[in-house]
């Protein structure tokens, strides 16, 4: 019985699971479609309300299309109360619930993922501090970026 769970849900799972990241990859095409600044202005007004919400819901939807569900204890810091989140370890795709859960604030994440097809575009929307491991200066830079961003009084979002 268990086998023939697995042969029916694993598929529906999947179906799913693509359905959820091609709707997040049109919500995020559509944000930032015509972009002024491209990454380097912050989002604002429509454009940052839709990525918070529908890639928010559809994250939480995924994993729990996947079999997880996570209950929040406490209260979620703000953006004025914390510019910067830290997730630690830092290892898996699990910090995309902390991302969901949080509002889908900025991550900091290395150049080549922006050029992944359809993950990219999900990704810029997000407006990640990227981070180039051929520029030796790449760390200092990501730096001043995220501490820019923590400065910037609630015009960047989270960094997490």
């Amino acid at each position: 019985q268990t086998v023939l769970q697995g042969i029916v849900l694993l598929p529906l799972r999947a179906i799913c699971i693509a359905v959820i990241v091609l709707l997040a990859w049109l919500f995020a095409s559509i944000a930032t479609f015509r972009q002024p600044g491209k990454g380097s202005v912050p989002l604002k007004g429509w454009r940052r309300r839709m990525i918070q919400t529908t890639l928010s819901c559809l994250t939480r939807t995924a994993f729990f299309v996947m079999g997880f569900q996570v209950k929040v204890k406490g209260k979620i810091a703000s953006l004025l109360e914390a510019p910067i989140f830290v997730a630690a370890p830092h290892s898996s795709f699990f910090d995309a619930i902390i991302c969901a859960l949080t509002g889908m604030p900025s991550i900091v994440s290395r150049a080549e993922n922006l050029s992944t097809p359809v993950f990219g575009t999900i990704l810029n929307s997000l407006q990640p501090v990227s981070v180039s491991r051929q520029d030796p200066d790449s760390r200092k830079n990501t730096v001043t970026e995220i501490t820019k961003r923590a400065l910037s009084r609630g015009q960047w979002p989270q960094v997490i």
